[in-house]
């Protein structure tokens, strides 16, 4: 069973991001200098630190004591502190977890390190703060490495969608089971990570490793609360319900932001790649899914994150074009006729051997193999 969605997870070999490491490098190289050490607990690592060279390294919110701390900016290293009395560690080493977003959930969603981010959000996102904005900035950027050394080596496929799609309808199941069908073919499904299509699709990843009536049930069991309003709490419950039944599920990425705050993350991508910046988070979905997009129904999210694909496809400005699926023709046609604008500005260009339109999400995966993946 894949248990990381990357066949190879490798970061750069001058950052430590874990205590395992930290260890590691100094009775390996008995030196730090260089390093880049990156939101690792180092109270307990103080005789390391005192007997180790750190010329020129860098230390990133890591909690040390002050002797330790006073030697190492002796040695020339630069030490960043972490941040007291903030929600989230700007300087985290790796993508976020549901369990990590969703601690505290007993207690009820507004309690959770999720929403307490999304409320820091909503204060200062409009105050003009410099160090606000330079903290957002910083653990965008950290989230950002993370996410490419998670993703190392995979073949990742996104589904887009819109937030709206219920649980309990036959759409949403339609897209667990391109999920499903995208894990089982090897692929590493990344949605937004946000509820209706996305969670769907990253509940289709999950539930890969298990028979088909698992999904049904865990549909059937989420379907209980079929939205996140009018309570988020009790929708995340049934998920996590979902996950305690079936603990062993595939990995999958969710990519979401708190600038769309009051749609919480879906429990079901096991790796989070959460943003401040949605025009950071919405780039950055895209371009990662390195073997095409397959674009559920959706509403004006999803036709920009249509045409966000289609100009680096138009231009090459990412190498060779990446296939694009789009899912129901009506929807695409006749309500939100993106279609006929997509196949016009393909028209003699080499994206126009990799975009296709079917009609039923079951059609997805096979158009995926034909448009070359």
């Amino acid at each position: 069973m894949q248990t990381s969605p990357a066949h190879a997870a490798h970061h750069n070999d001058r950052e430590i991001e874990t205590r395992e490491e930290f260890d590691a490098t100094v009775s390996a190289r008995g030196t730090l200098a260089g390093y880049r050490v990156q939101g690792v607990d180092l109270t307990d690592r103080t005789r390391e630190l005192l007997a180790t060279d750190t010329s020129g390294a860098v230390f990133l919110g890591c909690l040390m004591r002050e002797n330790a701390e006073a030697k190492i900016r002796a040695d020339g290293a630069l030490v960043f502190p972490p941040v007291p009395d903030l929600p989230f560690d700007p300087y985290r080493g790796h993508v976020y977890t549901p369990d990590e977003l969703f601690a505290s959930l007993g207690k009820g969603y507004e309690e959770t390190p999720d929403a307490l981010a999304y409320a820091w959000y909503q204060r200062t996102k409009a105050d003009g703060d410099i160090y606000a904005s330079m903290l957002r900035a910083v653990h965008d950027d950290s989230v950002s490495d993370a996410l490419d050394e998670l993703l190392n080596g995979a073949r990742v496929v996104g589904v887009m969608g819109g937030h709206a799609m219920a649980r309990g309808t036959q759409a949403y199941e339609g897209a667990a089971r391109l999920g499903r069908a995208l894990a089982r073919a090897g692929f590493t499904v990344a949605t937004g990570g946000g509820p209706g299509a996305m969670e769907a699709a990253n509940l289709g990843a999950y539930a890969a490793p298990y028979d088909d009536a698992m999904l049904e049930d865990a549909c059937r069991l989420v379907g209980k609360a079929p939205s996140f309003t009018p309570s988020i709490t009790e929708w995340a419950r049934c998920a996590f319900e979902v996950r305690a039944r079936w603990p062993k599920g595939n990995a999958s990425v969710g990519i979401p932001t708190w600038f769309y705050g009051h749609e919480p993350p879906n429990a079901f991508a096991s790796h989070i790649a959460k943003y401040f910046a949605n025009a950071t988070r919405e780039d950055g979905l895209l371009a990662r899914s390195n073997a095409g997009v397959v674009f559920l129904p959706g509403a004006a999210g999803t036709v920009q994150e249509i045409f966000d694909n289609a100009t680096p496809n138009y231009y090459e400005s990412r190498g060779e074009p990446t296939p694009m699926v789009l899912v129901d023709r009506a929807h695409w046609t006749e309500r939100l006729p993106a279609w006929p604008l997509l196949r016009s500005l393909a028209r003699e260009r080499s994206m126009e051997s990799r975009i296709a339109l079917v009609d039923h999400v079951e059609e997805a995966p096979e158009a995926l193999a034909r448009l070359g993946c």
